[in-house]
């Protein structure tokens, strides 16, 4: 089980997209905590998972709407978590891995 850390780490203000979850965040009491400019990896995660998704599936088609935006991230993102190998959990699938918890 992991535990709270009390901070969330967000891009740097500017866009309005930060509005809801820095008011969630001082609602709940948390931290909020930026990310400094030219540093990705203090968002590493998220950096990975962008990058995966690129590679994977955003620079294979010319996407012409959101609706195909959409359909094209739930086919990948069920293929990410039921048909390929992570290596990170030992080579089993996401869902693999979430029946073995179980």
């Amino acid at each position: 089980m992991r535990r709270r850390s009390g901070v969330l780490s967000l891009p740097l203000p500017g866009s309005g997209l930060l509005a809801k979850p820095m008011e969630w965040a001082e609602g709940q009491g948390v931290t909020i905590q930026h990310i400094q400019p030219g540093q990705p990896q203090q968002n590493a995660y998220i950096e990975r998972y962008n990058r995966t998704v690129r590679h994977e599936w955003l620079d294979q088609y010319i996407i012409e709407s959101i609706e195909e935006a959409q359909d094209h991230a739930t086919r990948w993102l069920w293929t990410y978590n039921n048909d390929r190998p992570n290596m990170g959990i030992g080579g089993i699938t996401p869902a693999q891995k979430l029946k073995m918890a179980a």
